[in-house]
């Protein structure tokens, strides 16, 4: 046999004799090479054990309370029936099992859980008191609310689990165990609801999981998702992200299913359609006719993030376009540059300012904002590198960008802007509407999973579509969407 790590074990199960055990698991787990693998040689009524575990994820209060009672335990206690002496009886610790295989030991101990070996027995007991440095459950950042919970997802995942189910008390919610990576061995959960999800959705998403092939997914969830949902040049994200548990219970009980990475914060929803992407948790914590108001206004700023660029482009190269009032939006002074190159430098402006952001730290952040006020505003525009309005337009189309609920969604509108931009310079009026219309295709003719990315637009679904376009009422959402295929449609009695 041969281990994830590649290197050979003598035996595929545990050996009787604990010296045999202790040299495999000593070799193969480093203990010698590494100072954070440990393992204790012990000796409780006449016995002798070995306790494996990774300094720093194990409970230190728990074991002590642990080893103090089985040290007072009296000559010949565990002569025989070991094994199950300490499950039954002397270990009063929950999450305890059994182990036979030692692949699993391996995991196990690498895992976090701590294992104990006893002399004689060729099973070991699985003691998971282990603990993660964690951080408190705060309110995301990028999914922020007036009115609701502040809690929301962290790195954990027995944490984001537990914060699911508090929510959503309902004896069909399945959390189901998958790991990932011959080396990084990550942890993932697969949520559904038993009655209520698509059995064939869940069996989907459960094999492409399973059939990951790689050494290791240390980004998580955007790794698993290149390798599951595939598309891996279409900017549109095939799943949605959260980090709030009261938008994954929602997705639960309209019939997704919900993937959970450990280390990661974001959790998967499946499958996701381009409307998915549109819409706020805090649409739904306001009336109908605010949250519809609310939706509109972020509908706005999404199209201006797309189409407000290339088409003031597109006019300001043919002004026969408007007239009237409408001809204040052909500026008098295009700059000393071209419009073009003005577009694109501002572009890439833009997008280093965000990447420059994200790596200022806090107390800088105000004054790196003055700079680029200054610099790419007033400097900029004195010296002839943009025009006033050149200015006023990205911005107004990059705050629609930072509008859009989704961030994934958002930097995939900005390259759909950019595609635009090169298809007005390059063939003008002819150019947008092409450009327009390949945007159009590419996302009608993309699939997430088994569900159309347009959907309820195309194919169209006039009643679905209402309801993304008004924000109905909660007391109305009778029945969960068809294209889920839910196995329970029935939302009320």
């Amino acid at each position: 046999m041969v281990d994830r790590s590649g290197q050979g074990l003598e035996t595929e199960f545990i050996h009787r004799e604990l010296d045999k055990n202790i040299a495999v698991l000593n070799r193969v787990l480093g203990v010698d090479a590494s100072f954070d693998m440990i393992c204790r040689e012990l000796e409780y009524a006449g016995r002798r054990f070995a306790l494996y575990f990774v300094d720093g994820l194990a409970k230190d209060d728990i074991m002590n309370q642990l080893m103090r009672h089985l040290s007072n335990l009296p000559e010949g206690a565990l002569n025989t029936e070991v094994i199950a002496k300490l499950l039954r009886t002397h270990i009063g610790y929950l999450e305890v099992a059994t182990v036979n295989r030692m692949e699993d030991v391996i995991s196990n101990v690498l895992s976090g859980p701590l294992i104990l070996l006893a002399d004689g027995c060729e099973e070991g007991l699985i003691i998971d008191a282990r603990t993660y440095p964690a951080r408190s459950p705060d309110e995301p950042d990028i999914e922020r609310v007036v009115r609701g919970a502040r809690d929301g997802f962290t790195e954990t995942l027995i944490f984001n689990t537990a914060l699911t189910r508090r929510r959503l008390r309902d004896p069909s919610l399945r959390m189901e165990y998958i790991r990932v990576g011959t080396r990084s061995k990550t942890d993932i959960c697969l949520a559904y609801l038993e009655d209520v999800a698509d059995r064939e959705q869940v069996a989907l998403v459960r094999d492409r999981i399973r059939r990951i092939r790689i050494d290791g997914i240390p980004m998580a969830d955007k790794t698993i998702e290149e390798f599951a949902f595939g598309n891996k040049w279409n900017p549109y994200s095939m799943v949605r992200y959260t980090e709030r548990p009261d938008v994954a219970a929602v997705h639960l009980l309209e019939g997704h299913v919900l993937i959970y990475t450990d280390t990661s914060p974001s959790v998967m929803i499946t499958p996701t359609t381009f409307f998915h992407h549109v819409q706020h948790a805090e649409e739904y914590r306001q009336k109908p006719i605010v949250g519809a108001y609310l939706r509109w206004v972020r509908f706005f700023g999404m199209l201006a993030s797309v189409f407000l660029l290339p088409l003031w482009y597109l006019i300001v190269q043919n002004p026969q376009l408007v007239s009237g009032h409408w001809e204040i939006l052909i500026p008098k002074d295009k700059g000393e540059l071209p419009l073009f190159i003005q577009f694109m430098l501002a572009e890439i402006g833009i997008d280093l300012l965000r990447m420059a952001a994200i790596h200022t730290p806090s107390p800088l952040a105000t004054a790196l904002g003055l700079v680029a006020a200054i610099m790419m505003g007033e400097v900029a525009v004195k010296m002839g590198f943009f025009t006033e309005a050149v200015i006023l337009y990205l911005a107004t189309a990059v705050i629609g960008t930072f509008a859009t609920p989704s961030y994934e969604m958002g930097m995939a509108n900005r390259l759909a802007r950019i595609f635009l931009l090169f298809a007005v310079f390059l063939f003008q009026i002819p150019g947008f509407l092409l450009g327009v219309l390949l945007w159009f295709i590419a996302l009608a003719s993309t699939r997430s999973l088994n569900t159309p990315y347009l959907w309820p637009l195309v194919p169209f679904n006039g009643k679905a579509l209402l309801d993304i376009l008004t924000r109905p009422p909660v007391s109305d959402n009778k029945r969960r969407a068809e294209i889920l295929s839910p196995d329970d449609p029935d939302r009320m009695e």
